[in-house]
């Protein structure tokens, strides 16, 4: 490739070390819209990181989303955020250009580009990476089953044509945990009408840190549902990082969520939530099914010497305690401002109030991908015969 990591050279010292360095370092691309980042879309980037030594990550902006596929659920800025926490990502490049060009990995002097092994279409059903296909700067990586940014807007939209309302409790947590109400049924693409996700122990070590505070960390602690993990989400954790060297997570089993949340809620169950907070750089840690109640044992087991909770309302445990009974009589309990009013149930408000357009939006998309699928099938057909 042509002047690779010219414009990285003027930025580097003239020692040899340096020179040597970048002379090695292997850069890859990966872009999108990286909309309601989820679990896949860090599987994504963590792979693609596994290819090389330095992972850049263009994101795309609401404008050009709009154009080609339809309106996102979050707006650029949020979603540039979103994307500099996953633990996997060196540099994020904002506005993107939407399809992937030969002259954008060599201005940001990368190697190749990496994406899923599904298709991603323009305005007029193209492959969005055919010219870097072309060039042989293209590489794929397994696409995560079981969640996608359509899927998950599904569910929500499914939710509210069901009419599940809190006062009506009809919902019924292992409808979640099944995949039973996982995606509208209207769903037909062949990437995004997806299967349930299927968690295994081998995922959450890929997506786990694995090491230990070390002696004399000050260990944070915070728990909750982290549901659709959005941006009020990573400016608590941030936040509750920096009170000390080592973030433990505790996230709530479905059915307790259910208990404190009501109505449909998690969106999202426990094992999809855990890889979700996983990816996060600030956490270092997840207890899968905390207690309610954060308990003299838990914080003694864990060594933990602060217990963080946002500015939302702290509902009583089942008992009608606070749960945060011990860490306040320890002195060790503080009340932090994420500096965001955004919340799980606002992020569900924003695809009620625009359900047309969402709804339109999947079915564009699904329509697209549908063709292009029964395209590649026909190729695959003539190849054979």
């Amino acid at each position: 490739m042509p002047n690779k990591n010219k414009r990285f050279a003027d930025e580097m010292d003239d020692s040899d070390e340096s020179k040597k360095h970048l002379k090695s370092c292997v850069r890859v691309w990966c872009d999108g819209c990286y909309d309601m980042v989820h679990f896949g879309h860090a599987n994504q980037l963590r792979q693609a990181k596994a290819m090389g030594d330095y992972l850049i990550v263009g994101v795309h902006t609401d404008a050009e989303i709009t154009k080609h596929k339809g309106p996102p659920v979050f707006n650029e800025e949020e979603r540039y955020k979103m994307v500099r926490a996953i633990k996997w990502v060196d540099e994020v490049v904002e506005g993107a250009p939407y399809i992937t060009t030969i002259e954008t990995l060599d201005k940001y002097g990368c190697d190749f580009c990496v994406h899923g092994d599904d298709i991603t279409l323009d305005a007029s059903g193209q492959d969005t990476y055919r010219y870097v296909k072309e060039a042989k700067r293209y590489k794929e990586c397994s696409r995560t089953a079981g969640v996608s940014t359509t899927d998950l807007v599904g569910r929500m939209l499914l939710l509210t044509k069901q009419h599940h309302s809190c006062g009506e409790r009809e919902y019924e947590v292992d409808k979640v945990q099944s995949g039973s109400i996982s995606k509208d049924p209207s769903t037909h693409s062949p990437w995004t009408g997806i299967s349930q996700f299927l968690p295994t122990t081998h995922k959450i070590i890929q997506f786990a840190e694995g090491k230990e505070p070390k002696p004399g960390d000050e260990i944070v602690y915070v728990a909750g549902a982290f549901d659709l993990f959005h941006i009020g989400h990573l400016n608590f954790l941030e936040k509750a990082k920096a009170e000390g060297d080592y973030l433990i997570v505790g996230l709530h089993t479905d059915p307790v969520v259910n208990h404190y949340k009501g109505c449909n809620y998690p969106i999202m169950n426990l094992h999809e939530r855990v890889l979700s907070v996983l990816s996060c750089k600030y956490v270092n840690e997840v207890v899968i099914g905390a207690p309610y109640s954060v308990t003299a044992d838990l914080m003694d087991h864990f060594r933990v010497g602060l217990v963080c909770h946002g500015k939302t309302p702290i509902m009583p445990d089942v008992d009608g305690s606070d749960p945060y009974t011990e860490p306040k009589s320890r002195g060790k309990f503080k009340s932090l401002h994420s500096g965001s009013d955004l919340t799980t149930q606002k992020v569900v408000e924003r695809i009620i109030n625009h359900r047309l357009d969402f709804e339109a939006r999947n079915k564009k998309k699904e329509k697209k991908e549908l063709a292009a699928y029964e395209a590649l099938m026909k190729q695959k057909e003539v190849r054979i015969s």
